[in-house]
């Protein structure tokens, strides 16, 4: 889908290797990990809507499909099309709408890519927080896969919470613990981020989660 990836090089890993021993092993194991970029924030929120709740396979069939129907696919263009046009690459009216919604946003230039692109993580989120059809999840994902920041953990993300479960062994992950974790890894979340994602995907065989082991056990249980 991406021919760019997120940069990042031996001075980010070394300083993770050199703050958390166990992150330390998995970066050794899996070696340079690559993360997908949209470098164009309007298409790289299009993306981003229309991956909302889905697969990551789903996803990228239905962005490629948007592609195919819609190209280029800049603010303009997509309001060229009706919605019955650009539901057929796969996704829901809901979605289309908020991606006509955000275009017209783009249009009239009350969203400006120069302007929003250049401001800091908080306020960035803040201002795309504001859009329809974008949360703070959604935001900080267009942090990482569009602006490249350096510093992002989200405490949103199911796959980080998993991640940091099965490299710390922990059962649950509770806010005071993320924190915990995301100022260890500063000012290199990011990267941290890629990694768990890694980790939570499966990328080390025989790693599991205790939350699902623990709740296997429990069904066992239940059962006998």
């Amino acid at each position: 889908m991406a021919d760019r990836y997120f940069s990042y090089g031996e001075r980010e890993l070394a300083y993770l290797r050199k703050k958390d021993k166990k992150l330390a092993a998995v970066i050794d194991q899996l070696g340079y990990v690559r993360r997908p970029v949209i470098p164009d924030l309007f298409q790289a929120l299009v993306n981003a809507i229309l991956g909302q709740q889905i697969s990551s396979k789903a996803a990228d069939t239905v962005w490629q499909r948007f592609q195919e129907v819609c190209s280029p696919v800049t603010p303009e263009h997509v309001l060229c099309f009706s919605k019955e046009d650009l539901q057929a690459c796969g996704t829901t009216f809901r979605k289309i709408g908020y991606i006509q919604d955000i275009s017209h946003e783009f249009v009239s230039g009350r969203l400006q890519t120069e302007i929003v692109s250049a401001m800091p993580d908080k306020l960035f989120c803040q201002t795309l927080c504001q859009l329809p059809g974008i949360g703070q999840w959604t935001a900080e994902m267009l942090l990482i896969h569009c602006l490249e920041r350096p510093d992002v953990l989200s405490y949103g993300d199911l796959a980080i919470l998993r991640g940091l479960r099965m490299i710390y062994r922990h059962r649950n992950i509770t806010k005071d613990q993320f924190c915990r974790y995301q100022k260890r890894y500063s000012p290199y979340g990011t990267v941290a981020s890629i990694y768990l994602w890694a980790v939570s995907a499966g990328a080390i065989p025989g790693l599991t989660d205790p939350a699902e082991t623990v709740k296997k056990a429990v069904g066992k249980m239940r059962k006998s």
